[in-house]
Formats: structure tokens, C-alpha cells, sequence
């Protein structure tokens, strides 16, 4: 029997690179439900690849009469309404939180993209997953990697957690340049394809700091235990030290379609198409991240230790200091300046409802705003 599967952010990069597995073993994958949030013509594209399909649109209004759900609770619809296996959460930004708890109330497994919905509701997510009996599955190599190690070597047998960083667009770029740099420059990642605003942090590494978090929180180890290597290749994405001091590494070409797969396919490890690697020629490098070109990450150790508004503020900031740099308003050095000054305030430690959750975002936000027009 088919696994039926619903793509939220089916227009995006994990959405597309989703769909591409799917057309690789059409005997295993039936798509029942696709979403975007505005881009009405590429959704029509992948809903005529996929006839039987429901489409929601979560914007504004379609002109298509094929699309039959849209607004702002048109996507939580799709997910509630349609029968379905497991849902691709691929959607960008704090609003995927609401569309992963969707899936589980809706006794459907979660195939997680949307690191926001960890970083933000962590609690409500693992509370939804257990009430619902369904698994949340990672969908982020690195932490699609610790998952796959995790489950070979075994929980107990683990003392520490590694996550590999690019290092981004500027990785090699003198300090003194990096005030001058422009959103274009820092959109464009040397190793993966991936959507504009999480390049952006790649290059901050606000996203690894998300990341750190999300590692934190999925396999319920301490900020402490979780680590951060510079790795140019981005060949290894994950590694875990046992109790001996002996390390484990994932390690795959820079293929985003290896963890959707393995994350449709679950608990079976089937044969791969993509990012089979080969080390003959190859060279790995590791080092250790820099503080001053990255500050960013230090933000995301201090927020996670300070609780779960913090990190909820953490995400927040940096959205609207991210857009205010796409917009030529704040300078590329200056997101972690935002970022740490709207964490300079006191943020509650526990969030035990979405609206509790989602109130201290706007309260975030707002405190962002402020900095900005201090800047």
C-alpha cells in the first residue's frame, strides 16, 4: 500500500526536492494534498503532475477553481481534512509551527522542516506527538543525520552531539568586508540550494543557532552537549561521540532529498537515487567557529539556557532584522546587534499554550522594531 503524503510549501525547495523523491518511486509515495503560500501558478504546475492532489493556497484568493482551499487556515484545512500517512512541513518562518501541530492533532506523522515549529512550541509539538502516538521526523540533514545515528548507536551508549556548518556566503570574506555586504551576496550559498531567508542565515548562522536548539530539544540533551564544527564540504552533516570518546559521522553528498527520503520511508532504509557519495578525491576540513564573524551562535546558547520565550524571541528578532536587511535598512553586522538586544529583556521560561507562545512573538517583534529605529 502506498504511504499518502501531503506537501506543505510545495513550491519551495523542500517542497520541490519532496516531490522529486516522490516521482523517483511513484510504486511507494501517492501525494493526496500540496500547499504554497502565493505562488498560485507553480502550485497548478505540481497539482497537474499530481491530478489527484487537493491544493490550498494560503494567501490570497486563487483564480483557479482547481485550487479549493486558501486563506490564512486554508493549509490547516488540507492537513485536518485530508486522509493522509505523513505531512512534509516545508513551510518558511514561525507560521509552520500552527500547520506541524495540525498534522499530529490530526493523527498523521510529521516529516519536520520547519525548524521554527521546535525552536518556538517544542513543548506543545512533543506533547501533541505523544497524545497522538505519531513520530515528528527531521527533516534537516544535520538533524535527519543525529536521528539516523542515533537510532544505530543507541541513546544510552552517547555522551555528545556534533552539527557541521558551512560557514555560508562569506565564510573566507575579511571582517572588515562584511558590513558592506549586500542581501544578494549573502543569498547565494557555495554548497546547498535552499530558500533565500535561510540563506541569509546560514551566512549570520542564525540558522545553525536554530539548529542548536532544535538538536537540544529533538533528542533531549542538554545546550551543553550539542557542538558546532565549521565543515567547508558539507559532506559530513552530523556526527556523535560514544561514552569511549569515539566519534560517528553521517555523511552524504549535499542532497536534501536524502533526508526527505529517509524521513518518507521510515523505520525502512530504502535505496537512494541521490546524493551517493564517493571520498576517492575528496577532502574534509573541520575548524572551529569563529565568535566575532559569528556571533550569532552565542545568541542561540544564551536563549536556549534562558527558556522557551527566549528562543521564541531569538526567532522572532531575527525575522525582522532579516527582512530589514533585505530592504537596505540595517546592515548585514548589525542582525546580531537586533537579535541581542531584543534578547536583553525578560522572556518567561515556560509557554504552555499556543496563544501564550505567539504572544510573546508579536512582543518580540515589537521590541525588534524598537531596536531597529534605535539603530
Amino acid at each position: 500500500m502506498k504511504k499518502r503524503v501531503i506537501v506543505i510549501g510545495a513550491t519551495g525547495s523542500i517542497g520541490r526536492q519532496t516531490l522529486d523523491v516522490i516521482r523517483s518511486r511513484p510504486d511507494l509515495f501517492q501525494v493526496v494534498g500540496l500547499s504554497a503560500h502565493s505562488s498560485e501558478g507553480r502550485l497548478l504546475d505540481s497539482g497537474q503532475a499530481f491530478p489527484g492532489a487537493v491544493l490550498a493556497l494560503g494567501g490570497a484568493a486563487p483564480h483557479s477553481d482547481r485550487i479549493a482551499l486558501h486563506g490564512s487556515d486554508g493549509v490547516e484545512k488540507l492537513i485536518r481534512s485530508v486522509e493522509a500517512d505523513i505531512v512534509v512541513n516545508g513551510a518558511a518562518g514561525s507560521g509552520g509551527l500552527r500547520i506541524s501541530l495540525a498534522a499530529l492533532e490530526s493523527g498523521k506523522d510529521l516529516a519536520l522542516a520547519n525548524k521554527e515549529s521546535v525552536v518556538m512550541g517544542w513543548g506543545l509539538l512533543h506533547r501533541s506527538a505523544e497524545l497522538s502516538s505519531r513520530k515528528i521526523l527531521p527533516v534537516d540533514s544535520e538533524h535527519a543525520a543525529l536521528f539516523q545515528l542515533i537510532q544505530r548507536v543507541g541513546a544510552e551508549e552517547i555522551e555528545e552531539l556534533t552539527i557541521t556548518a558551512s560557514g555560508g556566503a562569506f565564510r573566507n570574506l575579511p571582517l572588515e568586508e562584511l558590513a558592506k555586504v549586500t542581501p544578494d551576496q549573502a543569498a547565494a550559498h557555495p554548497n546547498w540550494s535552499m530558500g533565500r531567508k535561510i540563506t541569509i542565515d546560514s551566512a549570520t548562522m542564525a540558522n545553525k543557532g536554530l539548529e542548536v536548539i532544535e538538536a537540544s530539544r529533538l533528542f533531549d540533551v542538554p545546550g551543553s552537549k550539542v557542538k558546532v564544527l565549521i565543515h567547508p564540504q558539507s559532506i559530513v552533516h552530523a556526527l556523535v561521540r560514544t561514552r569511549d570518546g569515539t566519534l560517528y559521522a553521517q555523511l552524504s553528498e549535499p542532497d536534501m532529498r536524502v533526508p526527505i527520503q529517509n524521513a518518507l520511508t521510515w523505520p525502512d532504509t530504502l535505496p537512494c537515487p541521490f546524493g551517493r557519495l564517493e571520498l576517492a578525491g575528496k577532502s574534509l576540513e573541520f575548524k572551529e567557529v569563529d565568535p566575532v564573524r559569528y556571533p550569532f551562535l552565542e545568541l542561540a546558547y544564551k536563549a536556549l539556557a534562558m527558556g522557551e520565550g527566549a528562543t521564541v524571541a531569538l526567532n522572532a528578532a531575527d525575522e525582522v532584522a532579516v527582512e530589514a536587511f533585505e530592504k537596505g535598512a540595517l546592515g548585514f553586522t548589525d542582525i546580531a546587534t537586533i537579535v541581542d538586544r531584543t534578547l536583553d529583556r525578560p522572556w518567561p521560561t515556560r509557554l504552555e499554550d499556543l496563544g501564550s507562545i505567539f504572544d510573546v512573538d508579536s512582543a518580540a517583534r515589537d521590541a525588534a522594531q524598537r531596536e531597529l529605529a534605535e539603530c
